[in-house]
């Protein structure tokens, strides 16, 4: 048998369903690597006593039909956990212990899982990048040089250096989906209100939703059912607003399936281009051309559609302008006084600064622009099955690339991730495949796709990721990274 730490998290379910594996053998494998090889800062705090403690109970428990029963993960350093540290990435925040278990923590507890500790997050995961005064800079495994991308940077360098089988994120702006692709994995943004426990609904703008970063589809698949807590195919307390279509009760089984023919569009142009010198890479096109080369391999159907244009809507100027607002309402909900601020890094003072500034009805004509957006995107998205666009316009950026300048920093991210944020003002599902490495290959560094979906059609995007998964090896690519 593979080590436990190359074997996917499916594959380890199933050894631990079987009684083949104990939970605790699993925590005690991955709680010692973390200790020795994590090169890439992926883990800020583990709790050993507590994650031995939770195998223990799983093991002991009859039960043993949890969607992740047995394995371990870790919380990103923004979701609470009682008991747990709770710094949000932030110097204002160091030393706060959680008083309460944020209910995305507890529908993974539920599910069976058993937590490890926590990984790194930017400053109130404001940043496309992981790096903090508080815990340092989360690098690329392999190349100590290079940002692992963000927010979800930790929970993305700790999969891919086998210290977690698969790891949550949240996503408010590309924060699973970059990392992912930046780290060689994959990444599901779901649809918005599709996770119940963390799915945008009830937040300013509605951006950022929980989700699941993993070698595998069908690993990625899993969590996602996980974090949907589905009892017997039924999703309690279901805030999705718009239910799929097709809908068998399981990610997984499409996953695994990986069946189907399907029209799939290119995307051209971006939502940032009439604010920023927009420039997409050779390397990204070349991850798009592999993704086309393999998706005609499979038959299916390929064509183009233009990003809608909602410019003028209600006098807002545009994209970047309508999205700053909703970015700003949600900083303007940090519990931070005024006389603290001095303690944040520069990129979360600025927007929270700025965030003084927005009114009620600035905030409010920029939601109603962005569900105009929203209209015209789903008519021009409607007659595809799913939208192609790169994962990042740039390869992975070095640790000095962003600037120590709040608003500049804010533009160096959209020059590197122009695709993403929309995805997130308009609700849809994304998924970030890594189907290409720049030359020389295989050594290069990952580059990745997205594909976006129709509202709660995660399963096709799984479907297709699986396809392009049997053709593109890269989980192998991961395994064979790691170190012993």
């Amino acid at each position: 048998m593979s080590a436990i730490h190359e074997l996917g998290a499916l594959d380890l379910w199933r050894l631990l369903h079987a009684r083949q594996l104990s939970a605790v053998e699993v925590a005690e494998h991955f709680l010692d690597r973390i200790d020795r090889l994590d090169d890439a800062n992926a883990i800020v705090h583990v709790d050993a006593e507590l994650a031995l403690a939770r195998a223990r109970t799983v093991d002991d428990a009859d039960d043993r039909t949890g969607l992740i029963h047995g394995l371990p993960f870790a919380d990103k350093d923004l979701t609470r956990r009682a008991g747990q540290p709770a710094s949000l990435g932030s110097r204002w925040q160091a030393g706060a212990i959680a008083d309460v278990t944020d209910p995305v923590a507890s529908v993974l507890d539920a599910a069976g899982g058993v937590v490890l500790g926590r990984t790194a997050a930017p400053e109130l995961g404001f940043a496309g990048y992981t790096r903090s005064a508080l815990h340092g800079a989360t690098t690329l495994p392999g190349h100590p040089g290079l940002h692992a991308g963000g927010s979800s940077g930790g929970a993305a360098a700790a999969v891919a250096q086998g210290l977690l089988p698969f790891a949550p994120g949240s996503d408010g702006g590309g924060s699973i989906r970059i990392p992912a692709a930046t780290c060689g994995l994959v990444g599901l943004k779901p649809t918005r209100g599709r996770i119940p426990a963390n799915g945008g609904v009830g937040q300013v703008g509605g951006l950022v939703t929980a989700g699941a970063i993993g070698r595998s589809v069908m690993d990625v698949a899993l969590l996602t059912d996980a974090l949907i807590g589905r009892v017997n195919g039924v999703t309690p307390h279901a805030l999705t607003l718009r239910s799929p279509e097709r809908d068998d009760g399981s990610l997984l089984a499409a996953a695994v399936r990986g069946e189907g023919r399907f029209r799939i569009a290119v995307m051209t142009g971006t939502p940032w281009d009439a604010t920023h010198d927009i420039r997409i890479a050779p390397e990204a096109d070349d991850a798009v051309a592999t993704a086309i080369r393999a998706l005609e391999a499979f038959g299916h159907e390929i064509g183009e559609v233009a990003l809608p244009d909602a410019s003028g809507f209600l006098g807002v100027s545009g994209y970047a302008e309508a999205f700053t607002a909703l970015w700003r309402g949600g900083a303007a909900t940090v519990p931070i006084a005024r006389e603290d601020r001095h303690l944040l890094e520069p990129l979360a003072r600025w927007i929270i600064d700025t965030s003084d500034h927005l009114t009620a009805g600035g905030l409010a004509t920029a939601q109603l622009w962005a569900t105009e957006l929203e209209r015209r995107v789903l008519a021009a998205f409607a007659p595809w099955d799913a939208v192609l666009t790169p994962a990042t316009a740039l390869t992975p950026r070095p640790l000095d690339w962003y600037p120590q300048d709040g608003e500049a920093d804010f533009d160096a991210q959209v020059l590197h991730t122009p695709h993403t944020s929309f995805v997130n003002m308009v609700g849809l599902p994304a998924i970030a495949l890594p189907v290409h490495r720049t030359a020389p290959a295989p050594d290069g560094l990952p580059m990745g796709v997205q594909l976006i979906g129709r509202p709660g059609e995660e399963a096709t995007l799984l479907a297709i990721g699986r396809q392009l998964e049997r053709r593109i090896p890269w989980t192998q690519r991961v395994v064979t990274a790691m170190r012993p």
